[in-house]
């Protein structure tokens, strides 16, 4: 995903003016994916909008003191989604990667078993499938529980209005230091 571009940045500005245009932007990008990250299908909307985490995270690390009290606390707040959205998109990468494997596993035994007057029974690959049908199960179970986590993370963060004061914040702080 692309970052969005930050307009009105002033080399001769301040950086708290600078910083408050990034911080808004990244903010903007962030809270773009909601909606449709709503949706546990939105595989890439999902990966996007922890990318979109990682990029507030990080400026809001480096320019977290120009800001009022409650940047800090958002800088946590992004870090958490940004884990949780990463430990979704492990998921939504390993279940494809064991798929494939277990695919091609079958596919090797059932020329061997096609080949063999005693079939599936000389098939060298036939112990493996319980393991990786087990490994299917467990990480799409997983990956919905994270996905809940998620969701109610988002919910808690707009219940308590995350947006609105990490904008006020960013705007508090940038307009102290002209």
């Amino acid at each position: 995903m692309k970052a969005r571009q930050v307009k009105g940045l002033e080399p001769e500005g301040t950086l708290g003016d600078n910083a408050e245009r990034i911080v808004r932007v990244r903010l903007d990008e962030l809270c773009s994916f909601m909606p449709k990250a709503t949706d546990p299908k939105e595989v890439v909307a999902l990966h996007d909008m922890r990318i979109a985490a990682k990029r507030l995270r990080y400026v809001l690390e480096v320019t977290g003191p120009c800001f009022g009290p409650y940047a800090a606390s958002a800088v946590k707040l992004v870090k958490d989604l940004q884990d949780l959205l990463g430990e979704i998109h492990d998921c939504d990468v390993q279940l494809p990667e064991v798929d494939a494997f277990l695919h091609e596993l079958m596919e090797e035994d059932a020329a061997v078993a096609g080949e063999s007057p005693k079939g599936l029974a000389k098939a060298p690959n036939r112990r493996a499938y319980a393991g990786l049908v087990a490994l299917q199960v467990h990480l799409r179970a997983r990956r919905r529980a994270l996905f809940e986590q998620f969701l109610e993370l988002w919910r808690d963060y707009e219940r308590k209005g995350f947006s609105a004061r990490l904008a006020f914040a960013v705007s508090e702080r940038a307009q102290s230091d002209e």
